[in-house]
């Protein structure tokens, strides 16, 4: 093995004497493992905004058949009776205002909640790193705008900021693992009412965001509630949160799958960059391949040298792409939103690392072909073809 890993040095000394050529192949695999590590991103920022948990208790309360948060119209004293029923922990709730309800890149999504209900609506892991909720408690324009929101929009506590019509000051930036929480401004609901001009306080809200005691009963409670305003004028549709958001990202969860083919592209076009590259390197080391075997190289060894080489092209282009696709989800805080819903791109370590393990793998995938046919070349052969 130790005679084997020798012969890395070799091989790098190789690569850079066709600088040109090796320089286009990383390029090329680079290019085509950033896409595939953007749309793994976006995978696993799906799954992570849809996949249900087992300590997951929220329910999310919407008028029945609307889908936007500009048609969904529930009157606020649904609250009380919900709050009765069996089941049932804690009840807020909400308005919701967006600047755009479509699928969009750059969505302002304002959470109207009551004074009182700000740490209940909040994900339980949240913290408030900027500012304060009582700075926003004491101003009735004040805002606790999530951290990724506030990075993508450059604002800071203190500033103000508009948008979808609405001014508001902000009292605090939001930490959260919730992708939900990271993407908007909370503020008071009977500011939000008022300015939005759906009915003024304490009449009209979005929906309800209803805790139940225990979340292996969240589809009985949600039947429940349902079922108390199935023959009032406002009938609801109540689903757990993240089928909620599920189903509301539903055209963003097939872009993704769209996407993901053109990811499968991506990997193909690194398997052809490599095997293309090494086969024609291959065809200018003729000379080279013979004189090594002059020199008591053996075809197995020669075609270990090949395989390192496609390995390490594979190694450098799936680095390069991975950096440059985790930096630029990174410093960009995207975030995918629909109907008021967040679908954030992830920013974990897991995608890039795997674009780099599937372009290692392909790059030694793609030199084994041509190592086997060198290796059976012997020394007679590789001299006729000089």
């Amino acid at each position: 093995m130790s005679r084997h890993l020798r012969m890395i040095p070799v091989v790098l000394k190789q690569i850079r004497r066709s600088h040109v050529r090796s320089g286009l192949t990383i390029l090329g695999i680079a290019v085509a493992m950033y896409l595939f590590v953007i749309v793994e991103a976006m995978r696993d920022g799906v799954r992570e905004a849809t996949e249900v948990k087992a300590g997951d208790a929220t329910l999310v309360v919407y008028r029945e058949n609307r889908f936007c948060p500009f048609s969904s119209r529930l009157p606020q004293f649904y609250e009380d009776r919900i709050r009765r029923l069996d089941g049932v922990n804690e009840v807020v709730p909400m308005q919701i205002l967006v600047s755009n309800c479509r699928a969009s890149l750059d969505v302002v999504t304002f959470r109207g909640v009551p004074r009182d209900d700000l740490e209940n609506a909040l994900a339980s892991e949240s913290t408030i790193i900027e500012g304060s909720s009582e700075s926003w408690r004491s101003r009735g324009d004040g805002a606790i705008v999530g951290e990724s929101l506030a990075k993508r929009r450059g604002i800071d506590v203190g500033d103000r900021f508009s948008a979808a019509g609405i001014t508001v000051f902000v009292a605090g930036i939001l930490q959260s693992d919730h992708p939900q929480d990271r993407n908007v401004a909370w503020v008071h609901l009977p500011f939000l009412q008022e300015t939005a001009r759906r009915g003024g306080t304490g009449s009209i809200v979005t929906q309800f965001n209803v805790t139940v005691d225990d979340p292996t009963r969240l589809e009985t409670v949600a039947a429940d509630i349902d079922e108390t305003f199935a023959h009032d004028e406002h009938p609801t549709s109540t689903r757990p949160e993240k089928a909620f958001v599920g189903q509301a990202a539903s055209d963003i969860i097939e872009l993704v799958d769209f996407a993901g083919m053109l990811a499968w592209g991506a990997l193909a076009a690194v398997f052809a960059l490599i095997a293309n590259a090494i086969i024609l390197a291959m065809r200018d080391r003729v000379r080279d391949h013979a004189v090594l075997q002059t020199l008591g190289y053996t075809g197995g060894l020669i075609g270990w040298m090949v395989i390192i080489e496609g390995t390490l092209l594979g190694l450098a282009g799936g680095i390069l792409g991975a950096l440059a696709a985790w930096l630029t989800v990174r410093l960009g805080h995207f975030s995918l939103t629909m109907e008021g819903l967040n679908v954030e791109i992830a920013t974990g370590w897991l995608a890039p690392a795997l674009g780099i393990f599937a372009a290692i793998l392909l790059g030694l995938l793609a030199g084994i072909v041509p190592a086997i046919r060198l290796a059976r070349h012997d020394i007679s052969s590789a001299f006729r073809a000089i």
